[in-house]
């Protein structure tokens, strides 16, 4: 039996949950709204006041979905009540980031600066220069954008410059060294 999945979900108070045809399920809290098509295969149902996710019989596929189903409703719950945020820092020098309306403009070191648009539900938060919050409720579309703005300049193992998630280990290198 899957550790995780067998795990029943606790809804907390103010946390209203759907579960529709075909397991369409709907989260409504007090930060928004989620829904998510889970996987028909999986048995949702609401046992006084959790959510209990059960699964038919043992074939492997089943048993890969049983803990992901679990750990996908968890996750829309917390999402609802608490959010989710990433932090991403900026290193190097004349790097830097700024914020105007829904825009993020990053100035990384190329000819041109780099320009993003906050996706749909997400909102991300420039403090001081080189400290990028990205929040939302929805944990993947949140880790998705984060590591979009990371991609702009990925941290390089000489000098750490780029950026990077700040709780991000760079494992540094040696430069050259001169020739005697």
């Amino acid at each position: 039996m899957s550790r995780i999945g067998k795990l029943p979900v606790a809804v907390p108070a103010g946390v209203e949950v759907k579960i529709g045809e075909d397991n369409l399920l709907t989260v409504k809290g007090p930060k928004g709204t989620l829904e998510r098509k889970l996987s028909a295969d999986m048995h949702i149902a609401m046992e006084d006041g959790q959510i209990v996710v059960t699964r038919p019989n043992d074939l492997k596929r089943n048993k890969a979905l049983h803990g992901l189903t679990r750990t996908l409703i968890f996750n829309m719950i917390v999402g609802v009540t608490q959010g989710y945020e990433k932090t991403l820092e900026i290193n190097g020098v004349g790097y830097r980031a700024a914020k105007s309306g829904k825009k993020l403009t990053l100035t990384l070191g190329y000819s041109h600066p780099v320009e993003m648009e906050d996706p749909e539900g997400i909102e991300s938060i420039v403090e001081g220069t080189n400290k990028i919050i990205v929040k939302g409720i929805d944990k993947e579309k949140v880790g998705q954008f984060a590591a979009e703005i990371r991609t702009k300049r990925p941290p390089e193992p000489y000098k750490g410059k780029g950026i990077k998630y700040s709780d991000e280990y760079i494992r540094r290198k040696v430069g050259k060294t001169g020739k005697k």
